[in-house]
């Protein structure tokens, strides 16, 4: 589409100068033109020439003197022809989708990192417009119709932005979960029943547990399998775990008591009398949330008993 027409609609609305046009293209939302001077005025000569718009001279005392388009009856009838011919399919350029193909490239984070600022952009691109809507663009209000229609045009620009946030926030969100389940593949797991009751029994972890988010993890498989009990080996939890000072341990065990999650873990009688972890496990001890035992069959015991 040519910037001739939208020229052409803004003159059928009012005469302006170069300059007031130009200033209504940059705060419209649905031209999509740079609206640059060059450009205006140029298409604004072609115009002339058509003989689809005329000019006139305006001489003011105080300032230069002003050049006034206005549209013609020729001009009138080219944009009624332009506005009933066939609708273009709308023109689709999103730069940030290029990105994304090739994307996969980075890792988890930077690509987590890369969605946050695109939804940053978008949410601050849907609050400018929504400001412009509430502060009023300038469109003719003619008629209650015509008013209408211009409402649709900016329903039509939100709506674009408001779709575009719902997505990557579902992408956000789909990443996440895929993450998750990346992580569960890469530890050796299975679910126990005896009798009435089921456990979850984590043997092994690639990446063993040590921050608070993995703890979470544990409480997500435990109440996706229906169940509030989790027997865990020390192959599966983090060396940090067992060194007070770092305070994983006290930040994991937390979780799981407030997740009401019943865990017992199997932990060698070496590692446990290491430093002042000792005092921890014998505390543990006391616990009906949290216990460590030299022996699987100790640990089930306790895990299953009322």
């Amino acid at each position: 589409m040519s910037i001739q027409y939208a020229l052409l609609g803004l003159l059928s609305w009012r005469s302006a100068t170069g300059y007031e046009l130009k200033k209504i293209i940059e705060e419209s939302s649905t031209m999509y033109w740079s609206g640059n001077n060059n450009q205006i005025y140029k298409s604004l000569v072609q115009l002339l020439d058509e003989g689809l718009v005329t000019n006139e001279i305006q001489h003011q005392e105080s300032s230069p003197s002003k050049k006034i388009y206005s549209i013609t009856e020729q001009g009138l009838a080219r944009l009624r022809e332009w506005v009933l011919s066939e609708p273009e399919i709308p023109e689709f350029k999103n730069t940030f989708l290029v990105q994304l193909a090739w994307a996969d490239q980075l890792s988890n984070e930077e690509l987590n990192e890369l969605f946050i600022q695109y939804e940053s952009r978008i949410n601050m691109q849907l609050a400018f417009q929504q400001e412009k809507i509430k502060r009023g663009i300038p469109s003719p209000h003619r008629n209650e119709r015509e008013t209408f229609l211009w409402d649709k045009i900016s329903e039509n620009l939100l709506s674009f932005y408001q779709n575009e946030l719902k997505w990557v926030q579902k992408i956000r969100k789909d990443l996440s979960e895929r993450k998750q389940i990346e992580e569960r593949t890469m530890m050796n797991f299975k679910i126990n029943e005896n009798g009435t009751k089921k456990y979850i029994e984590v043997i092994f972890a690639e990446s063993p547990f040590s921050t608070e988010e993995d703890a979470v993890d544990l409480v997500a498989l435990c109440k996706e399998n229906e169940s509030n009990l989790l027997l865990l080996h020390s192959q599966a939890i983090s060396e940090d775990f067992f060194k007070l000072r770092t305070g994983v341990a006290g930040q994991m065990i937390q979780k799981w008591i407030n997740y009401h999650v019943k865990t017992a873990a199997v932990i060698p009688k070496e590692m446990v009398n290491q430093g002042r972890f000792k005092e921890m496990a014998l505390e543990s001890k006391k616990s009906n949330h949290f216990r460590m035992f030299e022996t699987r069959d100790d640990a089930e015991n306790w895990l299953l008993r009322e």
